[in-house]
């Protein structure tokens, strides 16, 4: 234990679920985009078929850094031990650098398309930025 108090313990796991909570759902929206794009090129895809794709395909990989994010969340939040404050902020601020950060990358420039796309999207953007603006 790292004597985090029970409620505040609480309360930071409970910061972390929402956060996570937010990012699959954006995340799914994200694979959705992605995947009809794959498959306007490649054709229909079954879904069983697409996990495999995500792992493995190129088009997705710039997907995975948030996905990775994402587990790493869940990990915390399931685990027994007592929830470190640092380690709520960790998370928040790499979904920050990840989401928000105007660092020039493939996750920031196929992100900000799908944003200008999809009002979904930008919606569920919304609701990332509402839990982290709360840190």
């Amino acid at each position: 234990m790292t004597g985090v108090a029970p409620g505040m313990e609480h309360d930071e796991r409970g910061r972390l679920r929402d956060l996570s909570t937010s990012l699959m759902r954006l995340h799914r929206l994200l694979l959705d985009r992605e995947r009809g794009l794959y498959e306007d090129r490649h054709g229909a895809i079954p879904t069983r078929e697409l996990f495999s794709l995500v792992l493995n395909d190129e088009q997705f990989a710039w997907l995975r850094s948030l996905s990775t994010l994402i587990a790493q969340i869940d990990e915390v939040v399931d685990a027994d031990e007592a929830v470190a404050p640092e380690t709520v902020q960790s998370a928040f601020r790499e979904a920050h650098r990840l989401l928000k950060s105007g660092d020039p990358s493939e996750f920031r420039d196929r992100y900000h398309a799908a944003l200008q796309e999809s009002p979904d999207i930008v919606m569920a953007h919304a609701g990332v930025s509402k839990v982290l603006g709360g840190a």
